[in-house]
């Protein structure tokens, strides 16, 4: 834990309140196993019934009336009213009324078995189809919030029941047939006690409310959880803390503070002169197309200070081809040429994995064949994926690129490590690249040119390696760091289910 952080509380209230919701579904288990060897196990319909909605007509929704509630319209337990349509009021719809203190649940849906409870004040009501009312048929077998618990034990149910459904739905029947012991009222006060008091961190350790030994039981699972949910919750704060320690120390890198600077190193200046004079050379020997001229680097432009012994330059000054990826269209065949795709760009490398393939007979080739060392800029997609950059490190002329990547080569005296990390850097991503980012029809686009007018400090070629070697080695340290993080919440899992596992088997 780093100095000065103040230490997490373990029983905080939001944290025991947040356990508690997340485990109430074995906790609930716990008490009705207990509850089975006392009480008669029936289905829930021989004491509720759940009343479905009315299927109201869309083209009968009006703007002023009864408002219907839909699946939309509650959330966080509450009925919310803000978008709401309305119905004409008819003594037909009022078996479809709900009522102050109502039990609502999703029938259906990405939210199936969400909970609300009618709250007072909101007058008439209509209910929707696909949306259920718990309806208890003798009121005097019942203490009302025991009907809630209940329901958050049907709730639990239906969502690991609904688990990996594609459009998940439950009926009525389905929850009516779901089985419960249900104790007499002294017993569901008692229990309901204990859960209110259990939600509120405030149990009395030395009174039992319902059964002593399985309030202890269940006591005991749910600090063990807090304790298990606070070590992931630290575990999760070290991610992010080792995630900003990489941003901050990427942009010491790339702004001369992460290694020292040597007198001995050539400087940058006279490394962009030579840059310049072996472009030129390629030039003439029509190796290299002529560029045209890129504007000056104004004062305004400069996002920080550099040493000394560094220069800027616009990036199509140091590059010597700047181009766009084959527009041929890709397919799964593995009889032609890998092409790399927006995808095959990850976290500043280029992953093999999932390659798709052009025929090897396309117009582009051999011209775009990737040479070992290319950089390769993501220039559509959306907004956050645009301007990633990654370096091809293959053999030369098997694979081939995407016309939504730009492939960038630079000369022996530039290190394409080092612009690459440079380009992937949160300041250069701020300052040159989102800035110019244009949004169209929900497509990012960043262009060649805007590409290489993006200004870039390089240092002595020595100085590039030496970065270059640092971050590399710091990189590494980070992942060996960021891998046991993984393991240990893994691990901490692994206790959550092993304690959850422990307490419902039979001893």
């Amino acid at each position: 834990m780093s100095r000065g952080r103040k230490s997490k509380t373990f029983d905080s209230n939001s944290d025991w309140e947040k356990v508690f919701y997340n485990s109430f579904g074995t906790y609930v288990q716990i008490i009705n196993k207990y509850l089975s060897k006392h009480y008669r196990v029936e289905p829930l319909s021989n004491h509720i019934k759940i009343l479905g909605g009315y299927s109201f007509k869309n083209s009968e929704y009006k703007k002023q009336g009864i408002p219907i509630i839909r699946i939309s319209d509650f959330n966080y337990e509450k009925v919310i009213l803000d978008d709401v349509v309305y119905y004409s009021e008819s003594t037909e719809l009022k078996k479809y009324e709900l009522a102050e203190g109502d039990i609502i649940i999703a029938l259906t849906g990405g939210t199936i078995a969400k909970l609300a409870i009618v709250q007072p004040g909101l007058g008439k009501l209509y209910l929707n189809q696909r949306v259920g009312k718990f309806h208890i048929l003798n009121a005097e077998l019942f203490e009302k919030e025991y009907v809630y618990w209940i329901a958050r034990s049907v709730q639990s149910i239906i969502k690991s029941l609904a688990w990996g459904a594609a459009i998940p739905n439950v009926s009525p029947k389905q929850i009516e047939s779901l089985k419960f012991p249900i104790p007499e009222r002294n017993t569901q006060k008692g229990i309901i006690s204990f859960l209110t008091d259990l939600k509120n961190n405030s149990i009395k350790e030395d009174q039992a409310y319902f059964d002593y030994s399985i309030e202890k039981k269940i006591l005991a699972l749910h600090k063990k959880q807090i304790l298990v949910e606070s070590l992931y919750d630290e575990l999760v704060y070290q991610t992010n803390l080792l995630s900003k320690l990489r941003k901050q120390i990427l942009q010491d890198a790339i702004q001369g503070e992460l290694v020292p600077q040597d007198p001995k190193d050539e400087p940058a200046s006279v490394l962009l002169e030579k840059i310049k004079g072996e472009k030129e050379k390629l030039i003439k020997e029509g190796k290299l197309k002529k560029q045209k001229p890129l504007p000056p680097i104004k004062d305004e432009e400069i996002p920080f200070e550099i040493p000394k012994s560094w220069v800027w330059c616009r990036l199509g000054e140091i590059a010597n081809n700047v181009e766009y990826g084959s527009s041929e269209k890709a397919d799964i065949i593995t009889t032609g040429v890998p092409i790399l795709r927006m995808n095959n760009i990850k976290d500043g490398k280029t992953d093999f994995t999932n390659l798709k393939y052009v025929k090897r007979t396309i117009a582009e080739l051999p011209n775009l064949f990737l040479k070992n060392g290319d950089l390769l800029f993501n220039r559509t997609n959306s907004f956050e994926l645009v301007g990633k950059a990654g370096i091809y490190k293959g053999q030369n002329d098997v694979m081939t690129f995407a016309s939504y990547l730009i492939r960038v080569q630079f000369q022996p005296l530039i290190s394409t490590d080092f612009i690459n990390f440079y380009i992937n850097s949160s300041i250069c991503r701020s300052t040159q690249i989102e800035p110019d980012i244009i949004q169209q029809n929900g497509q990012a686009n960043f262009n060649g040119s805007k590409l290489k007018n993006i200004i870039c400090p390089i240092p002595p070629l020595e100085e590039q390696n030496r970065i270059v070697k640092k971050l590399e080695d710091l990189l590494f340290l980070f992942h060996e760091i960021e891998n046991e993080i993984i393991q240990n919440q893994k691990l901490s899992q692994q206790l959550l289910q092993s304690a959850l596992k422990e307490a419902l088997e039979p001893k």
